[in-house]
C-alpha cells in the first residue's frame, strides 16, 4: 500500500470587524437586498490593522494545536494568496519566524481562488515521497485593500481572512485520493489586478484607472466559472470511481451562491451535502475552502471515512479540485 496524506489539523482566523449589507448601501448605490439575492451574502470580515501574515499564523497555530505538533516539527509552510504583506519576504516566510518553525523551508504560491487546492496538491507530493513531513498549507487573504469601495460590482463580493490545513502521511487507506489542477491565462483580462507589479508599476496612470484595485467582468467570469467548476468536479469522481451519490460533503470555493446552487444542481447533490459559509464572509479567495473546513471540522460534521471532494475557480482563470477520504 502507498502513502496517502491526510489532514491533522485544522484552524482558521478572520478579522474581528463585520462589514454587514446594510452598512455597505451608506458607501454605494446598493441594498441588502440586491446583494442578498444576487450573492446570498449577508456581511463580510474586514482587516482593520491585522495584517495578512498575521491571519495567517493565527489560523496555523489553531490547526498545529489541534494536531498536538510543535512548530518545530514542521518541514514546509505553503502559504496561497494574492495579498502578500509585501513583495519581500512571502507571507510564508513571516509565518514561519511568528512560529519559530526554524527547520521548515517555506513559500507563497499564487494561484487566487484556487490557491489553497494548488497549495494541498503540491503538499500531497511532498508527503508522497516523506511519509513522516509535516507541511502547514494557508489561504489567506486581505482583500479589502484592493477593493475600490466605490464599486459597487466588486465591493459587495470580498471579505478577508485565513484558513489553514496541517497535513503528513499515512499508510491508512485514507486522505487525498487525488487532485487536479487547470489554468487558462488566455483569459486573464476578465478578473484581474492590474497594476502594482512590474508591467504596470505604482503611478499616476495606475491610480488614475483604477488599476491598483480588483477589476472584474462578472458576467463572463461566472459563465466560465460555473462551467470549469463542474467539469473539474467530474475530473475527480471519474478519477476515483465515484458517483456524485459518493459524495459525503462537498466544499467549493464559496463565491456565489448561484455558482453553488447551479454546481449541487448538476452534480445532483442535496442542499446538505454542499457545506456554505458565504453568507457569512463573502468571497475570501485562497483562503475560502480552509476556513469552511475548519468550521466543518470544528463543529463535528467530518466524520472519519467521509467522502469529501473540494472545488475552486479563481483569477488567471484557475481551477482545481481535490477528491478525499476523512
Amino acid at each position: 500500500m502507498g502513502i496517502n496524506s491526510i489532514i491533522i489539523g485544522t484552524g482558521s482566523a478572520v478579522p474581528e470587524k463585520v462589514l454587514t449589507n446594510a452598512e455597505l448601501e451608506e458607501l454605494v448605490d446598493t441594498s441588502d437586498e440586491w446583494i442578498t439575492t444576487r450573492t446570498g451574502i449577508k456581511e463580510r470580515r474586514i482587516a482593520t490593522g491585522e495584517t495578512n501574515s498575521q491571519l495567517a499564523t493565527e489560523a496555523a497555530q489553531k490547526a498545529l494545536e489541534m494536531a498536538g505538533v510543535k512548530p518545530q516539527e514542521l518541514d514546509l509552510i505553503i502559504v496561497a494568496t494574492l495579498t502578500p504583506d509585501m513583495p519581500m519576504p512571502s507571507v510564508a516566510c513571516l509565518v514561519q519566524k511568528e512560529l519559530k518553525a526554524r527547520k521548515a523551508g517555506a513559500f507563497d504560491l499564487s494561484a487566487t481562488c484556487s490557491g489553497f487546492l494548488y497549495g494541498l496538491a503540491v503538499a500531497d507530493k511532498f508527503v508522497k515521497s516523506n511519509r513522516r513531513a509535516k507541511i502547514l498549507v494557508i489561504g489567506s487573504e486581505v482583500l479589502s485593500q484592493r477593493i475600490n469601495w466605490e464599486d459597487r460590482t466588486t465591493c459587495i463580493l470580498f471579505g478577508d481572512g485565513a484558513g489553514a490545513a496541517l497535513l503528513t502521511g499515512t499508510k491508512e487507506d485514507r486522505g487525498i485520493l487525488s487532485t487536479h489542477l487547470h489554468a487558462d491565462g488566455s483569459l486573464w483580462e476578465l478578473l484581474t489586478i492590474r497594476g502594482l507589479g512590474t508591467a504596470h508599476p505604482l503611478n499616476q496612470e495606475v491610480l488614475d484607472k483604477g488599476w491598483q484595485y480588483i477589476q472584474m467582468q462578472g458576467r463572463d467570469v461566472f459563465k466560465h466559472a460555473v462551467r470549469a467548476l463542474e467539469s473539474v468536479a467530474w475530473e475527480a469522481l471519474k478519477a476515483n470511481s465515484w458517483t456524485s451519490d459518493d459524495i459525503d460533503l462537498l466544499f467549493s470555493h464559496q463565491a456565489n451562491m448561484r455558482i453553488l446552487d447551479f454546481l449541487r444542481e448538476r452534480l445532483g447533490l442535496d442542499q446538505d451535502k454542499v457545506f456554505i459559509n458565504i453568507h457569512k464572509y463573502g468571497n475570501t479567495s485562497a483562503a475560502s475552502i480552509p476556513i469552511a473546513l475548519d468550521e466543518a471540522n470544528r463543529s463535528g460534521m467530518l466524520k472519519p471515512g467521509m467522502k469529501i471532494l473540494m472545488v475552486a475557480f479563481g483569477g488567471g482563470f484557475t481551477w482545481a479540485s481535490a477528491a478525499m477520504r476523512w
